[in-house]
């Protein structure tokens, strides 16, 4: 592989005013395509194969709303009954009758009809359903609701929009900026000058806008999910910087080699380039492999990330070199810190700390486990669930429409619950949703229950099931599963079948589908990354070494986010919109991510190695030299993933906060405890067995010259061969 990236890297130095024009081409031709085709994304998280997406795609044929878009226009009084008062009455009947009034909405009923006031005369709700689904409700749509409440308003009365509707998801809220400023603070202490700290930012920048643009494009013509975007312009930026510091970071090292900018660019991207690839491929297959879970808007964020990674990789090996060969010998030009750009003569602090670990590798590696195990312990209580109202930032609408309800009404008609009632071949089928409603409101978690809607020509019901606890409460999840499990007893008592659907149970199944994919995932992204890793380093040891890390780096993460989001810990220092159940598919989302990135480290820091121990260094001072040479790297790389994960912290929206914290503090975890720590303990104690390859395999797998051995000899032999050409130094 090292010689045919020296051979790209050569090409797109010489090749550097064609190379700019087709990216700049590739620029305008997917910002083209994003402005004619772009379309909206999905807030549904659906899973085919749960109980309430079937039931909710049998039934949408008799009850169509089912299938719509919903919105709970909450009005309430300042004062005790006052929302029962005259003019307060008047006040939300003409909000009501404008709000019905709105194009695109189906039905809005007055609460005093419905009897939907709160028992202390507070609060009241009108339940308004749109004519189409939720993704097809424009924002104009919206805001003409939000409108037509006018009246209420001018009566002094708080009114607040929630519900599917109105709850906005996978918002960017600008974080990001903070994350590429502290980037860029970053890469000037670790580069040294404004130009060679440009360069990461200015690749990362065109292949973060492609991959965006690539995106935005297709939203037209696929269903694609509200987060795929977010997590895409996330991971995109954090491997496109990092990738582009891997090989600009080896091509100044040759530079002070003494090689000419052209040849230093092509070795960096030889060697380097090299374990950028394979870096990339392991994001790549880790994304990829979310599609193992079954779950479509999974596959689709994972698919969304990867491409991310894909353009990453192809700008760091193209267009990098060839800004290089703009650049040439200025890279160094308008310095900021002078003692960055030096690169020895003095011992380097990654030189001190690998020595000491190497000196002491079993007393590292004991401490690094416990610490790791005290981080993780938390993650045994993993709780997950969706965000609904009560995880929006508190302030917002929905939030607010949220409190109101469940204080005026109880937690529970925040999660309603759908039972679908099929009475179709009984005698009579108003007595067996009769008997069925009764049943059910005998269990213990029912609160009560509305009345139903039939369609008397299917013979179905629905009947909305009030619990007594909220959306995010274990109780509620007890009581869909209590239900569900009485199917056979009221088949024989009433005749009727039953399912359970809804917004909430949805949410249930969901959390439960990811849950049980997460096992399976695990296994296919380990396996497959093992494999790549083996025919990486040719060894054995290094690539388990490498997951069992990983693993490590996965639990403390967890535990953190379950320490912050489930259980409230640095309540004050992170605002968490709601402590409660972690998001379900940050699990898996963050195993995906963080495997691939964590395999970053992983070979930028022992490929270092072992090409020092292939030129003949014995293995522990073979360690002591690739952390000397990637420590500085490495730390950069990671402050900066962790300062563009870090950055979506501070936005308030529900999905994209904890899945930055996550990957913020696995990034952090990994990068410094098990890489710069536990990594070198353990080859520090695996010794020459770290290197071990069985020899039947050696003649199977082909080898990749990750290293470069093979260009290195071959340049040599090609200098050998050429009289009177001035050898170039041939190390790398």
């Amino acid at each position: 592989m090292a010689t045919y990236l020296y051979r790209l890297g050569r090409a797109c130095f010489r090749r550097r005013r064609a190379v700019l024009a087709v990216w700049i081409a590739v620029l305008i031709a997917v910002g083209g395509a994003a402005g004619a085709f772009a379309g909206k994304t999905s807030n549904e998280f659906k899973v085919p194969g749960t109980e309430a997406q079937a039931t909710l795609d049998r039934i949408k044929g008799s009850f169509p709303q089912q299938g719509h878009g919903s919105a709970q226009i909450v009005f309430a009084a300042p004062a005790a009954d006052g929302i029962k008062a005259p003019d307060a009455g008047r006040a939300v009947s003409e909000a009501v009758h404008r709000i019905a009034a709105v194009p695109g909405v189906a039905a809005a009923p007055d609460p005093y009809a419905t009897g939907a006031v709160s028992p202390d005369g507070r609060v009241a709700i009108a339940l308004v359903s749109f004519d189409r689904k939720l993704g097809d409700i424009t924002d104009r749509q919206r805001d003409a609701v939000r409108a037509a409440a006018e009246p209420a308003r001018a009566a002094g009365l708080d009114v607040a929009f929630g519900g599917d509707a109105y709850n906005r998801m996978a918002q960017v809220d600008g974080g990001e900026a903070i994350g590429l400023a502290v980037a860029g603070v970053v890469l000037v202490i670790t580069l040294g000058s404004l130009v060679a700290a440009g360069l990461p930012l200015l690749t990362a920048l065109v292949g973060v806008g492609a991959a965006m643009a690539g995106l935005l494009a297709l939203t037209g013509s696929f269903e694609i999910i509200t987060t795929a975007p977010v997590l895409a312009l996330m991971v995109g930026l954090a491997v496109g910087i990092d990738y582009a510091l891997f090989i600009l970071s080896r091509h100044r090292r040759h530079l002070d080699e003494g090689l000419a900018p052209e040849e230093a660019a092509a070795r960096a991207t030889a060697t380097a380039g090299s374990a950028v690839v394979f870096a990339g491929l392991t994001v790549v297959v880790a994304l990829a492999g979310l599609a193992v879970a079954g779950v479509p808007f999974l596959t689709v964020m994972g698919l969304a990330a990867s491409g991310a990674v894909v353009v990453a990789v192809l700008v760091a090996i193209t267009l990098l070199p060839a800004l290089l060969g703009f650049v040439g010998r200025r890279i160094d030009r308008l310095p900021v810190w002078r003692r960055a750009m030096r690169t020895g003569g003095t011992t380097t602090m990654g030189e001190r700390w690998a020595g000491f670990v190497v000196r002491r590798p079993l007393p590292v590696l004991l401490v690094g486990l416990a610490g790791l195990g005290a981080l993780a312990v938390p993650a045994a209580s993993l709780d997950l669930g969706l965000p609904g109202g009560g995880s929006q930032a508190a302030g917002t609408d929905a939030r607010k429409a949220y409190d109101l309800v469940s204080e005026g009404f109880g937690p529970g008609f925040n999660a309603p619950l759908v039972v679908v009632v099929d009475a179709k071949g009984t005698p009579q089928p108003e007595r067996a949703v009769q008997g069925v409603a009764a049943e059910l409101q005998t269990l213990k978690g029912v609160r009560t229950l509305l009345p139903p809607a039939v369609d008397q020509a299917g013979g179905t019901a629905l009947l909305t099931v009030i619990p007594r606890t909220g959306p995010d409460d274990e109780a509620t999840k007890s009581l869909v599963n209590e239900i569900r499990d009485q199917r056979a007893e009221l088949k024989a008592s009433t005749g009727a079948g039953i399912a359970v659907t809804g917004t909430t149970a949805a949410n249930i199944d969901v959390s439960t589908k990811l849950g049980q994919a997460l096992p399976p995932f695990l296994a296919v992204i380990v396996g497959i990354a093992t494999v790549l890793l083996a025919l990486a380093f040719r060894s054995v040891l290094v690539p388990l070494k490498a997951v069992a890390g990983f693993l490590l780096s996965i639990t403390a993460s967890l535990g953190a986010v379950v320490a912050v989001y489930q259980w409230g810990w640095l309540d004050g220092l992170i605002d968490v919109p709601k402590v409660g159940p972690v998001v379900s598919f940050v699990p898996i989302l963050l195993i995906g991510v963080l495997f691939g990135l964590a395999m970053d480290y992983e070979l930028f820091l022992v490929s270092g190695m072992k090409e020092q121990h292939v030129h003949g260094m014995a293995p522990r001072e073979a360690v002591v030299a690739g952390v000397r040479g990637g420590a500085r790297v490495v730390t950069a790389a990671a402050l900066i993933m962790v300062a563009v994960f870090g950055s979506f912290v501070f936005g308030h929206d529900p999905i994209v906060q904890p899945i930055g914290f996550a990957l913020a503090v696995g990034v952090l975890v990994d990068a410094f405890v098990v890489r710069m720590a536990l990594v070198p303990a353990a080859m520090a104690l695996f010794g020459k067995a770290a290197w071990w390859f069985p020899k039947k395999l050696e003649k199977l797998v082909p080898r990749v010259d990750m290293e470069g051995e093979q260009l290195i000899a071959r340049l040599e032999r090609e200098q050998e061969r050429e009289p009177g050409a001035a050898k170039q130094p041939a190390g790398v």
